[in-house]
């Protein structure tokens, strides 16, 4: 009897081992498949930002325009589909041409510039570069960066399109999402997605108006001071303030290049009118919209952009603000608040249970 009883606890205790060791032998495939399925995730995400902007979008018809909500969705589509087109009928042809200058330019403004700091011409060197390199190396290349131009514009309309599928039947991607967790956390699954999702909303639709503004003021001042193809380097600042900390110099550059190519008193004044352009969005724009703005400590999202940056190369260093959004709300709510117990805020969590689930 008690050999039996010695047997039964032995296979008990290798069964579950044998159970442990294949849950963390699951994990591990798991974690491997989300790695290499990274891109794919990332372009999920973006999918999900499309569908954010989109229902913000017919949220304000809603409120505003007294538009049925069940067309609001498509008339918001529509209506950010036709200001697009409308834009590049408008504005396509000049703006174009000013992109193309920039490009034809671009080098040897980076050559006076180099020039001026004691440098030689960087032209040079690339050229002998590409004229030491064999002709079957260039053609690889070439055909490499034709490619992932068109590998990029691919997954920008893989990402509209997705966003518009999900953004027209919300509550079934995120039920699906919910049902993949064991049946007592479903509710505290939906409330993190709820609150996540209000909170990457609400930090959209801001970050919208401050690139925004910060197109039209950068455009209207290299304007004035004179820049070649001012609209153009205006857009390229307004889109690069997409990404916090690093997107405003990123965007900078090009201006300032061209400035030191006329003199290096446009350079000054163009130089100023960026500080003043920042000032004024730090100072003025987002304290207007800051009830729609997420806070996280500043250090804390500098580093998860670059972190986001060395994972996932260029494509984080776009998402690494809205991926640190996400992150920072499900850490503040499921560990700081469930599994430690301590008081805490979670952004979007209030604005969720005011607007009720998707």
């Amino acid at each position: 009897m008690d050999e039996d009883r010695y047997s039964f606890r032995r296979i008990m205790g290798d069964a579950e081992f044998v159970r442990k060791t294949l849950i963390v032998l699951g994990l591990i495939l798991l974690a491997l498949l989300l790695w290499k399925l990274a891109d794919v995730l990332l372009l999920a995400f973006g999918a999900i930002l499309v569908a954010l902007i989109l229902h913000s979008s017919a949220d304000v018809l809603v409120r505003y325009a007294r538009v049925p909500e069940r067309w609001s969705l498509w008339i918001a589509t529509l209506i950010i589909f036709l200001i697009f087109v409308g834009l590049i009928a408008l504005f396509g042809t000049q703006i174009r041409a000013q992109f193309t200058n920039v490009m034809e330019r671009l080098p040897s403004v980076i050559d006076d510039f180099s020039k001026n700091l004691g440098f030689g011409a960087v032209s040079d060197d690339l050229s002998e570069m590409v004229n030491n390199m064999p002709s079957g190396g260039l053609a690889t290349r070439i055909a490499g960066i034709g490619g992932a131009v068109l590998s990029g514009l691919a997954d920008f309309l893989l990402v509209v399109i997705a966003g518009i599928y999900i953004a027209a039947s919300p509550r079934l991607y995120k039920q699906g999402l919910i049902k993949l967790f064991p049946k007592r956390h479903h509710e505290r699954v939906e409330s993190s997605l709820d609150a996540s999702g209000q909170a990457l909303r609400l930090w959209l639709m801001s970050q919208m108006i401050a690139m925004a503004c910060v197109a039209v003021l950068a455009s209207l001042a290299f304007w004035l001071i004179g820049l070649p193809s001012p609209y153009a380097l205006g857009i390229i600042a307004g889109l690069a303030d997409f990404i916090p900390f690093l997107g405003p110099i990123l965007g900078a550059l090009p201006a300032v290049l061209f400035a030191f190519s006329i003199s290096s008193e446009t350079a000054l004044w163009t130089v100023l009118a960026i500080l003043a352009i920042q000032q004024i969005e730090g100072n003025v724009i987002f304290p207007l919209v800051a009830r729609s703005m997420v806070s996280i400590p500043p250090a804390l999202a500098l580093f998860a952009i670059l972190v986001a940056s060395i994972l996932f190369g260029s494509t984080g260093l776009v998402f690494g603000f809205p991926l640190a959004v996400v992150t920072y709300v499900l850490v503040k709510k499921l560990y700081v608040r469930e599994a430690l117990g301590e008081e805490t805020s979670v952004p979007g969590e209030a604005e969720a249970k005011e607007k009720g689930s998707v």
